[in-house]
């Protein structure tokens, strides 16, 4: 069984991927093409998936039964004794508006932090 997910791709790599997977709803793809097969399509995904972002995930002998790889995604996956997790990056504290110079107006610091 093979995944692929898009987010914010070209249409016409959603119709290129149409060829050998069922999309089953907006940009996820699923089929049970040969790893040949699976390999040249996550290729193609990944040349033309522009400012877009991909994950693949399939099937294999391991200890959860599949595997997945990522493109341009903020989430990266990391093997730990021998389970691939995925590893978020850290939320960085939104600045607070005292952070501001002084010399800005009420309405500039409302248009750059927000309404408080």
């Amino acid at each position: 069984m093979t995944v692929i997910v898009l987010t914010r791709c070209p249409v016409g790599l959603r119709g290129f991927l149409t060829r050998w997977l069922m999309e089953i709803s907006p940009g996820v793809f699923i089929g049970g093409p040969s790893a040949r097969i699976r390999e040249a399509l996550w290729l193609e995904v990944q040349q033309y998936a522009d400012t877009g972002r991909a994950l693949l995930a399939y099937t294999t002998d391991n200890e959860q039964g599949f595997t997945f790889e990522t493109h341009d995604h903020k989430w990266h996956p990391i093997d730990h004794e021998g389970l691939i997790l995925l590893r978020r990056p850290k939320d960085l504290p939104a600045p607070s508006p005292a952070a501001a110079p002084r010399n800005w107006s009420k309405a500039a610091k409302r248009r750059r932090y927000g309404q408080r």
